[in-house]
């Protein structure tokens, strides 16, 4: 392989891996406060979503609308399992559903298709290179974040013990839709990278990424470094797939697109067996407020 070949796959693999390492790191700060978060997928689809919908007035206004319709699904979330206490796997899988059925009737409605957007020429510039350059930034600010802040004390707090943190006065509601709130920004930038990497919307274009990122978040034992560690190792499956193809190696693609659930369960099995006797996971992890 030459060189300049190489730096195309590690380039590819940067750019796959924005969604990926986002979602990772929003399920990191949701999972901490003590709330299982399976809406990445449909917070990375409503993402995708606003972006496409706000694009023609501009890539400005489309940051924004993604951004937007990214918290505004997390709170949606939040409000269901934090404030009314719904089970969080069933009301997650909902915000998904949801997700998928909006898209496509918004789709419909506002460009008449319900599979795709036109190509969204507007976007065109070095959106994706700020969002790369956001994905770096967020890593380091999270670990600062969780390790030398008042603020991720006390998300780490109501995550391992909600009672004892109640009983020094640290709101567990508050810092619970606080760290949801976060978590819908930091997973919303990775479906706005979608939408400004292809130009276009797509239904189901999340493809999955919010659910291995929960895989790579749980290998990286809820820490933003070793999380966002992992979710590479998803893009550097994908992104060597499509490089193999690129060369003329004939890999069927039904193989190719399950590389990454292969490794899933791969590295799950892994983390069960390196993590047996000395869990990381935040100790109220799905258990409702108090």
């Amino acid at each position: 392989m030459d060189s300049l070949a190489l730096f195309g796959l590690l380039w590819a693999i940067l750019r796959i891996s924005v969604p990926y390492v986002m979602a990772a790191l929003g399920g990191t700060v949701c999972e901490r406060a003590g709330v299982i978060n399976i809406a990445l997928e449909g917070i990375l689809l409503v993402a995708a979503l606003g972006t496409a919908l706000g694009a023609p007035y501009g890539a400005a206004t489309a940051l924004v609308c993604g951004l937007t319709a990214g918290v505004v699904t997390s709170l949606l979330y939040g409000l269901l399992v934090v404030v009314f206490r719904g089970d969080q796997i069933v009301c997650g899988v909902a915000i998904f559903m949801l997700a998928d059925g909006l898209s496509r009737v918004l789709l419909k409605v506002v460009f008449g298709s319900t599979s795709n957007s036109p190509r969204l020429d507007a976007l065109v510039g070095s959106g994706p290179l700020w969002l790369l350059g956001a994905m770096f930034a967020s890593v380091i600010l999270l670990h600062g974040l969780f390790h030398h802040s008042v603020l991720g004390l006390r998300l780490r707090a109501v995550g391992d013990k909600p009672a004892a943190a109640q009983a020094l006065s640290v709101s567990v509601l508050s810092v619970r839709m606080w760290a949801v709130a976060l978590s819908g920004l930091l997973t919303a930038i990775g479906g706005v990278y979608l939408v400004f990497e292809q130009r276009q919307f797509v239904a189901l274009m999340s493809g999955g990424r919010g659910f291995l990122a929960l895989a790579a978040m749980i290998f990286g034992g809820w820490r933003p470094v070793w999380g966002a560690a992992a979710a590479l190792l998803f893009a550097t499956a994908e992104a060597t797939g499509i490089f193999l193809q690129a060369r003329g190696l004939l890999i069927p693609n039904w193989i190719l697109q399950s590389v990454p659930y292969v490794l899933t369960l791969l590295t799950l099995m892994l983390r069960g067996l390196l993590g047996k006797n000395h869990s990381t996971a935040p100790l109220s992890l799905g258990v409702p407020r108090l």
